[in-house]
């Protein structure tokens, strides 16, 4: 079966231009959403990579310890974890739809953790 690396980060690529594109859209609880995908998408690139089954977990934190990494890079993924249930969920919260709760500020930060962990993987894993 071939290495699937290139085509998980590429997609992960196309979503932080989504999620760039949502952010101008000012939908905030959407941004934060694309942003974790786009760090999850990264990582699993980055397994890929590095000759890793296929991992299953959405959780960036859970991804993060299977590769061993922590330190920034883990911290961020722990915050965009928040985002995977809460951005789309409405019993996330007591009241209200999700896209109530999010903020600019919440969707720029996501933004650039994503960006973050995106760059972590090219660096390393050296993918287009």
């Amino acid at each position: 079966m071939a290495n699937r690396a290139n085509d998980w980060f590429r997609q992960a690529q196309d979503d932080l231009k989504w999620a760039k594109d949502t952010f101008s859209a000012g939908r905030w609880a959407q941004v934060c959403f694309i942003s974790q995908q786009v760090a999850e998408k990264s990582l699993k690139a980055y397994a890929l990579s590095l000759e890793y089954d296929q991992i299953r977990s959405h959780s960036i934190t859970q991804i993060c310890k299977a590769l061993k990494i922590n330190g920034e890079l883990e911290k961020l993924g722990k915050k965009l974890d928040l985002y995977y249930i809460s951005s789309r969920y409405p019993d996330a919260f007591p009241e209200g739809a999700p896209f109530e709760y999010f903020t600019e500020e919440q969707a720029e930060d996501a933004v650039k953790s994503a960006e973050f962990i995106h760059a972590f993987v090219q660096e390393k894993a050296a993918l287009k």
